[in-house]
């Protein structure tokens, strides 16, 4: 059987019992397969492999080293988050990367999402070799890879194309020693909070927003510059702001914004601004295959609009993206 293929026969976790009973048959999964040796987790913060590391530590415990690479297309303050929930208050054995020059330079003009991903997904495996390297035992890569991944990233029929490809599916390069720890990769993204939350996981932390592998580099479309970037992060903290303060945080599934390279003229100071539009984008789904679009009161819009368009230097307009998927997917890129 494709051991990347959801069997048929396989039940939704939508209950606390089924939860347990998917725990207790990874919990043993992963003692077999890992024995006394150690895994490196590729923790990025986010919900799917917060869980991931939830798992592990109920299986294997001190066996875990978690790696969070910093790739300069974080959110603003999310790495500082992860550092505080993770190592002050998990006390969770943490190795915090810098890698910002390393990834933006090798993305220096690169416009093509497909090898913005490629690229991304290339250097994080490459990260997590030299930061094995450095420790003594080091035989297994755990990433929180889920269904959706897998899905978006292989023709599901002849003559369909991938919608995308996902910098933590398609195994490992030949040269890298580690094996794959993957105990969520049949999950959709519903079933991953039902069994965070029976991990006994802060609600906070598995209803917080989904956040793509390769972060800020697919919503700062085209070729990423360090000032579109960062312009695209403060709008980005805005946006989240403003849902936190409305009530809409934990009502909309996902949302972000998204930055364009290009330029459309404005008005600043009574004179002539080129700016780039900030779009908005807020769905909502179960499985994160299909999504609907949240209607967000225009009273908040004009808010986020106005904070955006006076806080944010080089944005002159705000945009709200209309698309359900399909035809669009959740992100742009």
């Amino acid at each position: 059987m494709d051991q990347n293929k959801r069997p048929e026969s396989m039940e939704r976790i939508t209950t606390p019992e089924l939860a347990e009973a998917f725990i207790s048959e990874q919990v043993k999964a992963v003692q077999e397969q890992v024995g006394n040796k150690k895994v490196l987790l590729a923790l990025s913060g986010g919900v799917d492999s917060s869980v991931v590391a939830a798992l592990l530590i109920k299986a294997i415990g001190k066996q875990i080293v978690c790696v969070h690479v910093n790739h300069g297309l974080m959110r603003k303050g999310e790495s500082e988050t992860v550092i505080e929930v993770f190592q002050n208050q998990l006390d969770a054995n943490l190795i915090y990367v810098d890698a910002t020059d390393r990834f933006l330079d090798l993305l220096a003009g690169v416009s093509d999402p497909e090898s913005k991903r490629k690229i991304i997904g290339a250097e994080f495996i490459k990260v997590f070799d030299e930061e094995a390297a450095k420790l003594d035992g080091i035989s297994f890569l755990a990433q929180g890879t889920i269904y959706p991944d897998i899905l978006e990233s292989i023709k599901q029929a002849e003559g369909k194309k991938a919608v995308k490809s996902h910098h933590n599916v398609g195994g490992l390069p030949e040269e890298m020693e580690m094996q794959l720890v993957e105990p969520i990769k049949l999950l959709f993204k519903d079933e991953v909070r039902v069994v965070g939350e029976a991990l006994g996981l802060p609600h906070a932390m598995v209803y917080r927003q989904p956040f793509p592998g390769p972060g800020l580099g697919v919503r700062c479309l085209g070729a990423i510059t360090r000032d579109r970037l960062h312009a695209l992060r403060e709008a980005d903290a805005i946006l989240r702001e403003e849902f936190d303060n409305c009530g809409l945080a934990e009502k909309v599934w996902q949302y972000f914004i998204a930055v364009p390279d290009i330029k459309s003229v404005g008005v600043k100071d009574e004179s002539r601004y080129e700016g780039w539009p900030a779009i908005i984008r807020a769905v909502n789904t179960k499985d994160a295959m299909t999504a609907t679009i949240e209607e967000i009161p225009y009273a908040v819009l004009h808010k986020i609009t106005d904070r955006i368009t006076s806080e944010v230097e080089g944005i002159n307009r705000v945009l709200f993206d209309l698309t359900p998927k399909p035809t669009g997917t959740i992100e742009w890129e």
